[in-house]
């Protein structure tokens, strides 16, 4: 029971930050999947950022494909982001993470493989709160 609490906690406090500190919309906490109602291995935060926070190598090649013009600004249109709280002091394992990618509902439902990446949101004993992109898999690097 304390653990529950205490992960609930975490997670209200990381949401807490995203939505007054990061200006995110439409915050919610999942402790269920919304596709089957399995319970989440982990409390989950969905939510909107005010800008499109990470654009996938492949996708960043199809766009400088398409806008051609360098004075035509690509298009920085938010998408929904999932976030992982956790604790610095936390020990996870390789199968701790995919769990959790294993349990989370995919992006779009014209896209049902599982989801490529999650914002683990670290949350230190003072509160601060770091935030680093975790892949499923191995990502080939940024053209740049």
């Amino acid at each position: 029971m304390a653990e529950k609490n205490y992960v609930e906690h975490l997670a209200a406090s990381v949401l807490d930050n995203l939505r007054y500190q990061h200006d995110w919309t439409e915050l919610q906490i999942l402790t269920h999947s919304p596709l089957d109602n399995s319970p989440l291995p982990r409390p989950l935060i969905s939510g909107l950022p005010p800008r499109r926070l990470y654009l996938h190598p492949d996708d960043q090649i199809e766009l400088l494909k398409s806008h051609r013009n360098p004075e035509e600004g690509i298009p920085e249109t938010p998408a929904v982001e999932w976030v992982l709280p956790i604790h610095l002091a936390e020990k996870w394992t390789l199968r701790g993470f995919a769990s959790v990618f294993d349990s989370m509902p995919s992006q779009t439902s014209t896209a049902p493989d599982r989801v490529k990446r999650v914002l683990l949101a670290t949350v230190h004993d003072d509160s601060t709160v770091v935030y680093y992109f975790m892949h499923d898999g191995i990502v080939k690097p940024r053209q740049n």
